[in-house]
């Protein structure tokens, strides 16, 4: 072979196998989804604190914590079963209209945990339940989660007085090199 033919195939090569580390750092980037709705049989407040704001009625501002399992169809997040969920918040609402931010830690089987920080907005029609929807971003993770980032997205209902609690969730991620 000459000296050219061996160089244009040794670069062909070269550059085929770029091209195939490249698509496989994009396939490992690939953005993954997961949803999974909670009911309020496994959900509840462990701890609230209201206080009245004392500006105008029914202006309280609240802290909480709720802690969420998954006895059954525990929903698969890269690979590994959900085992429960905190989130804990601070909520400013009157007559639970407004908004609140939650920070959540989510445990794995594994033991692994990745975290999110929502902002979450509250509107209370009068007729039912008040019903709420968030958005944020996972803020981290431990174990097989480190470099985990991504969309939580949530929607439910809610009654903090009687300890009602359901919430509809949604998880885009990926992980990070």
């Amino acid at each position: 072979m000459n000296r050219r033919t061996t160089l244009a195939l040794t670069t062909m090569a070269l550059l085929s196998f770029a091209v195939a580390l490249s698509a496989g750092d994009a396939l490992a980037q690939q953005k993954q989804h997961v949803s999974f709705k909670v009911n309020a049989e496994n959900s509840k407040y462990t701890q609230q604190q209201f206080l009245d704001v004392g500006d105008i009625a029914g202006h309280q501002v609240r802290s909480f914590e709720i802690y969420r399992t998954f006895p059954t169809n525990a929903p698969l997040i890269n690979g590994v079963k959900l085992k429960e969920q905190w989130t804990r918040g601070v909520s400013d609402y009157i007559d639970n209209n407004g908004t609140a931010n939650n920070y959540s830690v989510y445990v794995l089987e594994n033991g692994d945990k990745f975290f999110s920080h929502t902002t979450v907005l509250s509107h209370n029609t009068g007729s039912g339940r008040p019903s709420n929807v968030s958005v944020g971003s996972i803020t981290g993770g431990t174990g097989k989660f480190t470099g985990m980032q991504g969309i939580v997205r949530t929607s439910g209902a809610f009654e903090p007085k009687s300890g009602f609690n359901e919430t509809q969730t949604e998880i885009e991620y990926l992980f990070a090199k």
